[in-house]
């Protein structure tokens, strides 16, 4: 699907693999909103590409609905969205201080996973009103961000592996669904991405994340991603399917 000229919407936008998403987006002539929770990082990035920014909690249906509606008066209605927006989360399920605190977990799959199929639906609500795009029919096309941590979950990532992984569990029944309003359903699944949840690790705990890398010894780019997202975005054929980025990564237990 040609983006140039079509509203988009990427949320986690203001940092990492969104904003180059973003970016990419609006290299291709494509009108970019991009909603993310920290509005003064979603400014930063819009100003630069000509987009505009809007606060948003995915994991909010108000909060949802009102940053949908501001980037449909000012774009028109959304033809792909990306969903990029989460947090990292990790805790033992037993650990120093007893078992793994309820709530955190509760909120990881709050955020991680129900505010991914919050933005889901609510965008393909959106686009099941609108005609098609081209001769093939596509109304839109909606990508979301898993993780290897889904297929491989280390030791602590009992929460966020459960979110991840049902957003990976979610593609096929979500495409299956949407077919009949020509929308495609895409998740990716990363691995190490060089983006700020990777900043705060030490050298030597980065230097052997590299070492579990079979090829290429390095970490993903960002850029990388949105090349994925963008090719995905134009063909057609990719849909119900979860895409690894990962070097042929396989997570070690801890």
């Amino acid at each position: 699907m040609d983006i140039k000229g079509l509203a988009t919407v990427v949320t986690g936008g203001g940092s990492g693999m969104g904003a180059e998403v973003a970016r990419a987006f609006a290299k291709a002539g494509a009108k970019v909103a991009i909603f993310d929770i920290n509005k003064a990082n979603a400014e930063a990035v819009a100003k630069e590409i000509g987009g505009i920014a809007l606060e948003c909690d995915i994991s909010s249906e108000a909060s949802a609905k009102a940053a949908f509606a501001a980037a449909a008066k000012a774009h028109g209605t959304a033809r792909v969205l990306v969903n990029c927006g989460g947090f990292g989360a990790a805790g033992r399920i037993v650990g120093k201080d007893g078992p793994h605190d309820l709530n955190y977990f509760l909120k990881t799959i709050e955020v991680n996973l129900g505010g991914t199929f919050n933005m889901l639906r609510l965008a393909a609500n959106d686009m099941s009103k609108l005609e098609p795009v081209n001769d093939t029919g596509e109304n839109g096309v909606i990508i979301n961000v898993a993780s290897v941590a889904a297929f491989e979950g280390q030791i602590g990532q009992a929460a966020y592996s459960a979110a991840k992984g049902g957003l990976v569990s979610m593609t096929l029944p979500a495409a299956r669904e949407l077919a009949r309003f020509g929308i495609r359903v895409v998740t990716i699944a990363p691995g190490l991405v060089e983006t700020p949840m990777l900043g705060a690790v030490t050298p030597e705990v980065k230097a052997s994340l590299i070492a579990s890398t079979v090829f290429p010894k390095r970490l993903g780019k960002p850029s990388e991603f949105a090349k994925l997202v963008m090719h995905v975005v134009d063909n057609a054929m990719i849909n119900g399917n979860t895409i690894r980025m990962d070097g042929a990564i396989r997570m070690a237990p801890k």
